[in-house]
Parts: structure tokens; C-alpha cells; sequence
């Protein structure tokens, strides 16, 4: 996908996330969130796009030292859907008056204004996909998406362990992990090295995985971001479960 897909897929994913809490009862826990109610879950999710706006507004060059924002939150939690489609509607404007290929501060790999809308939309289809199972709905994700979804994962993991320190424990002697999407072949490779891990680039160097998990494009994103264990029955998994295990203790954000 790139940059003007990802804008799109922000609008279309936040109104599918608006369209599932649109009347729900915004008590309801969220099961992939402990101790988050859809209150809280579209709160979170239309504060992350605010901030983004903010961030590409200013174009920061360094790490921003405050996250202070006008949040402009309504008073009442029945209220937060609308404020929710609010928030999409301002990232779409941003979106619009914002070069998205200048060069820009960001956590991750790409330096670029593009990173924040890639980001903002993964951000929306798991938090839509909590909000989907915490009312009893299967989440369902394009395949395109939830491909590029798993290389944006995969991706910027070894840059986030300043809010994700468990990271710090996925080393290993030159292992390698394999992620292999059952509906349309797609395939990513993760080497664990003694000094830190990495998303394998280069196929010609690409060695046969030492374990590897097996499921659809789909479930493989959530199984990445943590919404689904891989003993779940949708998957397979191959070779040394031990370094499964690792991964999974360690990698989710």
C-alpha cells in the first residue's frame, strides 16, 4: 500500500471503528484491553489521531517533550463515537495540506511526514478489531491491509522499545522466525541476533526459518499485535516452540 491508501484506509477504518460503538453500551469491557471499557478504547484511539494531527501540524524534526492537546473531549461517553468520527474527519484535513513524503521525526524507520498516517491507521484497525470483539463480532481485515499491517509491525518493533521494553529480551544466536500468510502466500522473516532483531529485507539471504506460524493474513496481524495467542487453532505452528514463545512473551505492543 502506499501513502494515499493509507489515507483512505484511515477514513474507512474509523468509520468501521465509529459504526461498531455507535449505540453500544460504553461500559463494556474490552476483553483485548484489560481493564479498558469502549469508553476508554475510543478515547485512546481518537486521542492517537489528535496527537498525530498535532505532530504533523508542527512537522517536529525532534522527539516532542509534551503531549499536550486540546483534546476537546465531550462530557458525556455516549457522546465519544461522534467525537471519534470528529477526529478522523481533522486527520483527513491534515492529511490533505500535509507533504507526506517531507522529511520528519518519527519513532520508527521511515523519517518521513508518511509514517505518522501509516502508523495512525494501523492504530485504528486493532483498536476497531477491540471494539469488534468486545462486542461479540469477528474481526475481519482485508488481506492487503493486513499484509502491509504486519510489514509496518515487523518493521518499526526494534525501534520501540522505549514503550515496549520487553523487546529488549528478543535476542538470539542468528535465530530466525518466519510469519507465513495461508491466503495469498505472503511470507516475513524475523532474525534474532545476539545484539538486538530485525526484519529480514534481503530474500537471497532469507534462511529457512527456525519456527515459523502459519494463519491468514488477518489473524497473523492480531497474533503480532497480542489480540490472539498462537495456540489459537486458526494457526500453525512449525519448528522450535521455545523461540515462539520467546516472541510472543516479548513482542507485543
Amino acid at each position: 500500500m502506499n501513502p494515499a491508501q493509507h489515507v483512505a484506509a484511515v477514513a474507512a477504518q474509523s468509520a468501521r471503528f465509529v459504526a461498531a460503538v455507535k449505540g453500544a453500551d460504553p461500559a463494556t469491557p474490552v476483553p483485548s484491553c484489560p481493564g479498558w471499557t469502549l469508553a476508554d478504547l475510543t478515547r485512546h484511539a481518537g486521542s492517537v489521531q489528535r496527537w498525530f494531527c498535532v505532530l504533523l501540524r508542527q512537522r517536529v524534526q525532534q522527539p516532542p517533550t509534551s503531549r499536550d492537546v486540546d483534546l476537546r473531549l465531550p462530557e458525556q461517553d455516549v457522546d465519544y463515537p461522534e467525537w471519534l468520527a470528529e477526529s478522523a474527519a481533522e486527520s483527513a484535513e491534515v492529511f490533505a495540506t500535509t507533504d507526506l513524503d517531507a522529511p520528519m521525526w518519527a519513532w520508527g524507520l521511515d523519517q518521513h511526514a508518511r509514517f505518522w498516517v501509516r502508523r495512525m491507521l494501523f492504530e485504528t484497525v486493532v483498536h476497531r478489531a477491540d471494539a469488534e470483539l468486545a462486542l461479540g463480532i469477528a474481526p475481519r481485515i482485508d488481506r492487503a491491509l493486513a499484509v502491509d499491517g504486519i510489514d509496518e509491525f515487523l518493521t518499526n518493533l526494534p525501534f520501540a522499545a522505549f514503550f515496549a521494553p520487553g523487546t529488549a529480551a528478543l535476542r538470539g544466536p542468528d535465530r530466525t522466525i518466519g510469519f507465513h500468510c495461508t491466503d495469498g502466500g505472503d511470507s516475513r522473516l524475523v532474525r534474532l541476533r545476539p545484539d538486538g532483531f530485525g526484519l529480514v529485507t534481503d530474500g537471497s539471504d532469507a534462511p529457512e526459518p527456525d519456527a515459523t506460524v502459519l494463519g491468514t493474513s488477518g489473524d497473523l496481524l492480531l497474533l503480532l499485535y497480542g489480540r490472539l495467542d498462537r495456540t489459537d487453532e486458526r494457526f500453525q505452528q512449525r519448528g522450535d516452540r521455545e523461540l515462539l514463545a520467546l516472541w510472543s512473551a516479548h513482542s507485543a505492543f
